[in-house]
Formats: structure tokens, C-alpha cells, sequence
């Protein structure tokens, strides 16, 4: 009779023999419903094995999902409720996974579909934002107050501005407060309109000042009664933009733009002067410029002294002659002494010698008086000079050279200082490229030094810490994960789990007619002797591995029968009192 015959037979014996003891540790109705489950597992190791591949293969495809699982970045911020309602409706029609991070401040996708469903939700007109136009006039009820409908024009107003700005490509976001301008009949009680905007800005974007300006005086013109001084713009770091004439500040940011350019041109003009000669990265300038920026106008008059009289031009002359003395013409009563002919008249001569006290004719002048005056004409000069803004009043310009390459006799390469011409040639064409004036006060130095050397080694990141690599190792460690997971599973659960339960049935040798003690410790015996006396023919190492099936099945039955008496001792002692009985 074989091993497992016995076997059965005693389970048979067990079977039959229950019944008959008609206690009430056998009644299945005394047994708990788990310890009738574990009972029922234990008799059938299929199911424990099926039960342990199961959940092998759900930890295995959960760890696999989350390996695979997308990255997600954020697809929009700081939504309002109504914009992330729509926005949530659009992405479940469309069936595009989503989360929430930041406290519920942002909304997260799939990395891959950010652009894409920023392109499709703008298509719909999403993210509307918090700002409401003059659709806000459409809807009004019947019989509305004025001051609801004003307030209701001055939301519609502000949502409009709000709107306009945000379509500016640095902006993201705007708000817009508005101060509307109060009329009153006394010109002292009139309150002028005001305004104030808030920008929030995209990351990494700025506003010029040119674009400062264009907002302030669309602002302006939007709103009646409102002055461009009376806007107000703010960044979302509290900078003020625009800045006001009341405030005093003299230096404006174009004229700052204005000084930059005209240095950079400047800058560019040397480099690209000096750079086909001695190569772009062997060179460096630096312009700095006085620029004057002030209002003048002048205007002078200047008068020139005369000139020689041959070369002079008269305006005007005014001759005026007068004499007294005996008058030739007769004079008096009418008679003979009135009609005597006049005398002689004295020469020069003799004028000089009647005023020497010289005696004279009787008939000679008494007084001569005689007045020239010319007029000249006299040099005027009249002008008048407007001056321009932004002239250059000064400009000093470095210049720094690197020393030049050289191959020496020995094939390598060496660095060699300009010579001395050389630098004052290159300083000649650093003065013409940039206009240099010595009336003006400009300056300008070259200096010939080495550079010195960036080690490429330092400067480039290290390949192990590039974000593409990072990102590339981020996703084989998961997968990585996964398969020692995978791996640990086979080996600690399963594998263990299928030796067990599915190793092929081995035929027993015949066990003799004898006790039950004798039989199992007998068997033993018997192996030992059959593996430690061969058969003749074969040899030591035919017979190890039929003495290790033996030894494995005889621990297996006495493994058996140890669970069988500890689940069910009273079973055992039934099956042994009926083998004792049977012997008698």
C-alpha cells in the first residue's frame, strides 16, 4: 500500500469516523465563518496562490501607472470662480485630465497639452477675466435709480480701459479705479476726474516708457475732464511708472534710453572699425557721452567800430556856414552911403593875420562860423540762436586691445604685445570712427594687455546636471523602481508560493504493515540505509537525488501531520484509538 493511499485511507477513516463521536467541536455551526474561510484556503492552495498573483499584479500595474503618469505645470493662475468653472467644463468635455495645486490657486494639466489648450480655450473666449464692459448696461432693470446707473457707467468704463490695457503683450492682468470728475456751478467746488491703474505683469516682461506713456494718455483721453498728470500707474511691485511733472524730477527715462543708444553707437562704431583687423573677441570699447538736454535760446546784437574813412559809408552830411562883418549890401537910411559897393574881401591869409592882431582893411569880416557833420554808417549784427536738445558736449571713449597670436619657431602659440605704432594707429582710427573733437574735449585712450582666458570647463554645466538629463533620469528611475519592485515581488511572494503548491506528486515506496509510530519512524530509517548502501551498477552520485526526494516527502507527510494535529487533535486521537483497536 502506498504513502498516499494510507493517506486517504486515514482521511477516510477521519470522515466516517466523525460523525460517530456526535460532539460539538466538530459541528460546523460551532466554527466562525473566518476560521471556516482559512480552513477552506488551507485545503485548497490554489486559491492562496491565485489570491497572492492577484494582488502581485495589482501592485505591479499601480506602481507601472504611477511611472507613467504625465507631469503636470500649471495651465492658469489665479482664477476667478466663474472663469474656473467654464474652464473645468471645457476640460471635462474634452476629456483632459486636470488637478489643483497652490492651495487651489492654479490649475495643473499634462505638460504636453499646456499650449495647445491655451490656444483652444482663448479660441473660446477663456479665461473671460473679472472684468465687466458696458454689457453691464444692456441688462438693467426698469425704473434703476441715477446713482445706480452712473456707478453702473463708471464699472463699464473701468472694465473697458481694464480690457484695452490687457491686450498689451507685456500685461497680464489690470485693474482699473476711476475718480469721476464732480461739476458744480463755483468753479472752486469743481473736482477734476482722477485715475488709477494697476499692472500685473507678465514674468521676465517690462514697460518701456514709451508704453507708460501711451497708457496714460489713452487713459486720459477715455475719461472727460481727466489730465494726463492726474493718471497714476502701478506696477504688481508697487513701482510707480508714471512719473509727474509736480513731482520736480528733471531726468526723464527717454532721455536716459536717448544717452544709452548714442553710446552704443558709438561703441559700435569702434568695434567695427577695429574688428576686421584685429578679430571681434580681441577687442572691447566703452563710450561715455555728456549729453545736454536743456532749453536755450539766445539772441544778440552786436555793433563793429568803424571802418577807414576811404572805406566807410556815409549816411548823412550837414554843412552849415555863418559869418558877420560889414555887410555888403546897403544897408540903413536910403541915400548915398547905402548904395557904396562893397570892398574886397580879405584872403585866408589875411584873416589869419587880422586875427594875429594884423591890421585890416576897414571893409574886413568880423566873425566866420562854419559846421560840417557826417553821418556814418555802423556795423550791426542781430542773432538769434535756438539751441538743440541732445547735443553731445563731450565724449571719452576706452578702448582695450588683446595682445596678438603668434605661431614662434618651436610650432606654438604665444600671445605678443602691439608695438608702439601700431597702438598710435589704431588710436587714429578710433578718433575719425567716432568724430573725435579736440574743440569739444573728447578723449580717447587705447591700451594694448591680454585677456584674460575663461576655462570652458567651469563655464559649461557639468552633463549630469543639465535639466535634460535630470529629466531623462527622473523618468528611468520610476521605471527603474518599478522593475525591483517587479522583481522583489517574483522572488519574495510568488516564486516561493509556486515551488510550494505546484511541485509534481513523487510515488511513495511501500510502506510495511505496521503501527502508525512505526511507519513514520521507520521511514526514515529506511531511507538512510537505502542512500547509504547502493545498489551495484550505479554509482554515489545517482543516488543523491533520489535520497533528497526522499528525505523531501518524508518531511512534507510529517509536516502534514503536524497541521493535521494541531488544527484537529481530535480527529488524531480518533484515528489512532481506531488503529489501536483494529491491532487488538
Amino acid at each position: 500500500m502506498s504513502e498516499t493511499g494510507a493517506t486517504a485511507g486515514r482521511q477516510n477513516n477521519t470522515t466516517q469516523n466523525a460523525p460517530r463521536s456526535g460532539t460539538a467541536e466538530n459541528d460546523p455551526k460551532s466554527t466562525s465563518p473566518v476560521e471556516r474561510t482559512l480552513k477552506q484556503l488551507r485545503s485548497n492552495p490554489l486559491v492562496v496562490l491565485l489570491i497572492a498573483a492577484a494582488a502581485s499584479v495589482a501592485i505591479i500595474a499601480a506602481l507601472f501607472m504611477w511611472a507613467s503618469s504625465p507631469d503636470y505645470r500649471v495651465l492658469y493662475s489665479n482664477l476667478n470662480e466663474a472663469d474656473g468653472g467654464r474652464i473645468i467644463a471645457e476640460l471635462d468635455s474634452r476629456g483632459v485630465p486636470y488637478q489643483f495645486g497652490a492651495g487651489g490657486q492654479a490649475l495643473l494639466v499634462p505638460s504636453d497639452q499646456v499650449h495647445t489648450l491655451r490656444l483652444q480655450l482663448a479660441e473660446q473666449g477663456l479665461p473671460r477675466g473679472g472684468n465687466l464692459g458696458f454689457e453691464l448696461m444692456e441688462n438693467q432693470a426698469f425704473g434703476i435709480s441715477q446713482f445706480a446707473e452712473q456707478v453702473n457707467f463708471q464699472r463699464g468704463l473701468e472694465g473697458e480701459l481694464a480690457r484695452s490695457i490687457e491686450s498689451l503683450g507685456p500685461v497680464e492682468r489690470v485693474r482699473v479705479h476711476l475718480s469721476m470728475a464732480k461739476p458744480s456751478v463755483f468753479i472752486r467746488d469743481r473736482e477734476p476726474a482722477k485715475a488709477s491703474v494697476i499692472l500685473t505683469m507678465l514674468p521676465g516682461r517690462v514697460l518701456g516708457d514709451g508704453q507708460v506713456s501711451a497708457i496714460v494718455h489713452m487713459v486720459s483721453s477715455s475719461v472727460p475732464e481727466l489730465s494726463p498728470e492726474d493718471v497714476t500707474i502701478v506696477d504688481q511691485n508697487g513701482r510707480l511708472l508714471s512719473a509727474k511733472a509736480s513731482q520736480g524730477n528733471d531726468l526723464d527715462g527717454s532721455q536716459l534710453a536717448y544717452i544709452a543708444e548714442v553710446e552704443r553707437s558709438y561703441q559700435r562704431r569702434i568695434e567695427n572699425i577695429l574688428s576686421p583687423i584685429l578679430g571681434s573677441d580681441n577687442v572691447r570699447a566703452q563710450v561715455a557721452a555728456q549729453i545736454d538736454f536743456s532749453r536755450r535760446e539766445q539772441t544778440s546784437e552786436r555793433y563793429a567800430p568803424n571802418q577807414a574813412p576811404n572805406e566807410s559809408a556815409v549816411r548823412s552830411r550837414q554843412l552849415s556856414l555863418s559869418y558877420d562883418g560889414e555887410d555888403p549890401l546897403a544897408t540903413g537910411i536910403p541915400g548915398a552911403l547905402s548904395n557904396t559897393p562893397p570892398g574886397a574881401a580879405p584872403s585866408p591869409i589875411n584873416q589869419a593875420d587880422a586875427d594875429n592882431g594884423a591890421d585890416l582893411p576897414d571893409n574886413a569880416l568880423q566873425n566866420l562860423r562854419q559846421e560840417d557833420v557826417v553821418n556814418y554808417e555802423v556795423d550791426r549784427s542781430i542773432e538769434h540762436i535756438q539751441h538743440r536738445l541732445g547735443q553731445v558736449e563731450r565724449l571719452s571713449a576706452a578702448v582695450v586691445v588683446n595682445f596678438r597670436r603668434v605661431i614662434n619657431e618651436e610650432g606654438e602659440a604665444e600671445q605678443v604685445a602691439l608695438s608702439p605704432e601700431e597702438v598710435a594707429q589704431l588710436e587714429r582710427l578710433v578718433q575719425q570712427a567716432m568724430g573725435f573733437s579736440q574743440v569739444r574735449g573728447d578723449e580717447v585712450e587705447v591700451v594694448n594687455t591680454p585677456f584674460a582666458s575663461v576655462d570652458e570647463s567651469i563655464s559649461e554645466i557639468a552633463w549630469w546636471r543639465q535639466p535634460e538629463t535630470l529629466s531623462m533620469a527622473s523618468s528611468l528611475g520610476r521605471y527603474l523602481l518599478v522593475a525591483i519592485a517587479t522583481l522583489l515581488l517574483y522572488l519574495l511572494i510568488l516564486r516561493p508560493l509556486i515551488k510550494r503548491y505546484t511541485q509534481p506528486p513523487v510515488v511513495a515506496a511501500a510502506m510495511p504493515s505496521s503501527t502508525f509510530s512505526a511507519s513514520v519512524g521507520g521511514e526514515g530509517e529506511e531511507d538512510e540505509q537505502e542512500s547509504a548502501q547502493p545498489t551495484e551498477g550505479e554509482d554515489t552520485y545517482s543516488n543523491k537525488p533520489k535520497r533528497r526526494r526522499k528525505t523531501s516527502l518524508y518531511e512534507h507527510n510529517l509536516n502534514d501531520l503536524r497541521e493535521m494535529a494541531q488544527e484537529d487533535p481530535r480527529m488524531v486521537a480518533m484515528i489512532i484509538r481506531s488503529w489501536m483497536n483494529t491491532n487488538e
